[in-house]
């Protein structure tokens, strides 16, 4: 599962990606310093992870991870190839799910490609481009369907009747992600792999001086107003701060947090929130070998949660003994939450939920 991190030149994306992924993403003080994608891996902060560590004496533990693609500055005119346009959609068409980073601090040593701080008119540039390229590519497609229809193609017709209600809101200026569709016609429009349909995170990048105002300060008061009309939600970071402290050893952090009365970073924050866009959840397996927190999409069954470990666990799944996270911890073992009755046997129709403590019992 992707995330790309987009955003116009010089807002601090490639700052941010450098503090999430410590990769070393190159970053500067001019438009278009990324011009191919840069990828990292990320771990996802699990505190549960260590906890079951010492409760099994484990020798590794391993967390869940997303990969973030830190994706070439937009600007306007990108819909027509201007600047590295069509580099952008390209990348941008293959993410789960987007980060837009939006710059919300005044620093007169930055340049702003648009000559002043923003964050409605930014947000607007890149939004735009991104629907006139989705008009583009629904107009295509709306072509084809019709000819489909004209046929008595039922399913075409629950398509093109999708399609165009989402053209409509497009026209108006709206981003696909904020047509309010029911379960069906979610799916209908997936089919049309369209920009605007993504999953968006806005992250406000903001100073050291602004951050104790948080969603208070008046430029992120004005970028979360956009964010609400379009079902996306605003989370305030001061890329640099993160990266500054990405470089200091675990000890040093922990007595950052300690001195300035920070429970967590703003970068784990984002890290959760971008796993929670995805609409994924973790389960955990736990022994001497190894603690570990396996990635599924929220609403997943047992049998193809087994799978994820192996794929002889999926096909020869029989049950799943299960217990939750919070049981096992507050009985203080596994034996414990046994005699107490909180270990379950699940079969193949059991919904998965973030936390659950699983072995799998199959026969190949």
């Amino acid at each position: 599962m992707k995330l790309g991190v987009v955003g116009l030149p010089n807002v601090g994306k490639s700052t941010l990606f450098n503090a999430l992924t410590k990769a070393g993403a190159m970053s500067a003080n001019y438009p278009f310093c990324t011009i191919e994608p840069n990828i990292g891996m990320v771990s996802v902060p699990d505190e549960r992870l260590e906890v079951l560590g010492k409760m099994y004496s484990t020798q590794k533990i391993t967390p869940a991870t997303i990969e973030f693609v830190d994706i070439a500055g937009l600007v306007r005119g990108a819909s027509k190839g201007e600047g590295l346009g069509n580099k952008f959609l390209s990348h941008i068409r293959e993410v789960d799910a987007i980060v837009h980073v939006v710059r919300c601090f005044e620093d007169s040593q930055i340049i702003h490609v648009d000559g002043s701080v923003n964050p409605s008119r930014d947000v607007e540039t890149i939004n735009l481009e991104l629907i006139m390229a989705d008009l583009e590519s629904l107009d295509k497609q709306l072509i084809r369907i019709t000819k489909q229809t004209r046929s008595g193609d039922k399913l075409a017709k629950e398509q093109e009747e999708v399609f165009t209600l989402v053209k409509e809101q497009l026209e108006k200026g709206l981003p696909a992600r904020s047509v309010e569709l029911d379960k069906k016609q979610q799916k209908l429009l997936r089919e049309a792999f369209l920009i605007t349909a993504k999953p968006t995170l806005y992250v406000a990048n903001v100073s050291q001086e602004q951050l104790a105002s948080g969603l208070n300060d008046p430029k992120v008061a004005e970028l979360s107003a956009i964010a609400k009309k379009e079902n996306s939600t605003v989370l305030p970071i001061c890329a640099n701060i993160e990266a500054e402290l990405a470089e200091l050893s675990e000890d040093d952090i922990e007595l950052f947090k300690e001195e300035f009365g920070i429970k967590e970073l703003g970068l784990s924050k984002l890290i959760k929130a971008s796993y929670s866009l995805l609409g994924l959840i973790s389960y955990l397996t736990a022994g001497e070998k190894e603690v570990r927190a396996w990635t599924i999409k929220k609403g997943t069954k047992a049998p193809e949660a087994a799978g994820v470990i192996h794929s002889d666990f999926e096909r020869g799944f029989i049950k799943a003994e299960v217990v939750s996270y919070d049981s096992l911890v507050a009985l203080g073992g596994y034996t414990q939450a046994k005699e107490a009755g909180k270990v379950r046997m699940e079969g193949k129709d059991y919904e998965v939920q973030d936390g659950d403590v699983m072995l799998f019992r199959f026969n190949v």
